[in-house]
């Protein structure tokens, strides 16, 4: 069943965070991938199938944008109690799959995700230079199934807007995909 994202006020500030990367052990807080120009922070997972159609074009996407300055980060938060083919082993056999540029995190506690409001998989945020929301949603418009392109075109509107000084289009599309896998609360 596919979740979309719940609406999240624009202008609202990053916040802050310390996450281990899956690739190197090293530890990441938000300061570690912000930049003074635009910063990308994508929730995300192994498995899910929303993530997998776009993966590559995220890659590709992540690359170009770091060129010209742009953070990027990816977060997992689902419970690899119960999702055990999203624990950090098989996140860093991912990210080294699939030649990821950026960090690939594990929020463990969940508290992470819980502290953006993120409630799918994939779901992006995109941090203006103050550290504010100015993009919160879908990276496009493409499905899996759809015959719909995948070109990161969301993404990437917003993006360009903020590299070239504007604000990105109010009207934003939320993103849809599998829901984070949440801890028991027992």
């Amino acid at each position: 069943m596919a979740y979309a994202t719940s609406e999240i006020a624009l202008g609202t500030q990053a916040p802050d965070f310390a996450l281990l990367d899956t690739v190197t052990g090293k530890l990441f807080s938000l300061r570690d991938v912000a930049t003074s120009k635009a910063t990308v922070i994508m929730f995300t997972c192994n498995h899910c199938p929303y993530v997998l159609h776009i993966l590559d074009k995220v890659v590709e996407v992540a690359k170009k944008y770091q060129q010209q300055g742009v953070g990027f980060v990816a977060i997992s938060a689902n419970d690899a109690a119960t999702q055990p083919q999203v624990g950090p082993e098989k996140m860093k056999a991912l990210a080294q799959e699939h030649g990821f540029s950026f960090p690939y995190l594990y929020d463990q506690t969940q508290q992470v995700a819980r502290t953006y409001q993120a409630v799918c998989t994939p779901e992006f945020f995109v941090y203006d230079a103050s550290m504010r929301l100015a993009y919160h949603g879908q990276f496009d418009s493409s499905r899996p199934n759809s015959d719909i392109p995948v070109t990161g075109a969301d993404l990437t509107n917003a993006l360009d807007a903020l590299l070239q000084g504007r604000q990105p289009a109010e009207e934003q599309h939320p993103a849809v995909g599998c829901s984070i896998k949440w801890k028991h609360p027992y």
